[in-house]
């Protein structure tokens, strides 16, 4: 998605969520020595840097028997921006390392989001049953109408507060969850077949999920980097209806 970067004065807005691959020691190769160590114990690390185009059947195999713990020998770090409403839902997956930027040791920046309009606004339906539409004109209008005045009034209680000498720490609790916050996000593959498993809605789950749309932002770049390092295992985990092993 394009960012929707805004000037309002100092507050800025925007309307997406950033991904980058920082750094990965990933591989399908990895998932094919770690499994086959069971059976040839030493004799497998001579598979350690392997071509591994022709072990789809093993990874298949294993994808598809849950057998998960040989796709956890691989290791991808992120640099990820996104609301702080969206980290919330995304620290919920515990076999995943953050690191997240501090508002107790630097000023945050003035930077929210708003959704954009392709977001859809209203809900029809019970929890657990429910649909999104795309809402009215006045209806987007009066979203960004009231996300800005609300963001800009925050920051600037909290520009206040900081100008006053009052501890960061303290100053910071005026800001709402729409404020964005960076991380480093470090996870194997099975922690990322997790996390696509919950986060992403498509028609070849096997089992439907219905993650909120921003996370569902973050979870599709996710799923583009991871398969460009992984794609063997990432195809035979779409093959599998998108369970994680």
């Amino acid at each position: 998605m394009t960012s929707t970067t805004q000037p309002a004065g100092e507050v800025r807005f925007r309307s997406d969520v950033t991904v980058e691959l920082v750094k990965a020691s990933a591989a399908d190769s990895d998932v094919v020595f770690a499994a086959r160590v069971s059976t040839q114990g030493e004799r497998s690390r001579a598979s350690v840097d392997a071509d591994a185009s022709e072990s789809g059947g093993l990874i298949r195999f294993l994808m598809r028997e849950r057998h998960g713990s040989p796709f956890e020998h691989s290791v991808m770090t992120f640099y990820v921006s996104a609301p702080i409403f969206v980290w919330r839902e995304h620290m919920r997956h515990r076999m995943t390392s953050y690191n997240e930027e501090s508002g107790r040791y630097r000023v945050l920046e003035p930077v929210f989001y708003t959704p954009g309009h392709e977001r859809n606004l209203v809900q029809v339906g019970k929890p657990g049953a429910y649909e999104f539409e795309p809402g009215s004109e006045q209806q987007h209008a009066e979203v960004t109408d009231a996300v800005r005045q609300a963001t800009t009034e925050a920051y600037r209680q909290y520009q206040r507060m900081l100008a006053a000498g009052v501890a960061r720490e303290v100053a910071r609790s005026v800001l709402p969850v729409s404020i964005y916050s960076s991380a480093y996000v470090t996870m194997n593959a099975r922690a990322m077949m997790n996390f696509l498993s919950l986060r992403r809605r498509t028609d070849d789950s096997r089992f439907p999920s219905y993650p909120q749309r921003e996370i569902e932002m973050v979870a599709e770049q996710y799923e583009q980097l991871w398969a460009g390092l992984m794609p063997l295992t990432h195809a035979a985990f779409v093959a599998n209806g998108r369970v994680a092993p």
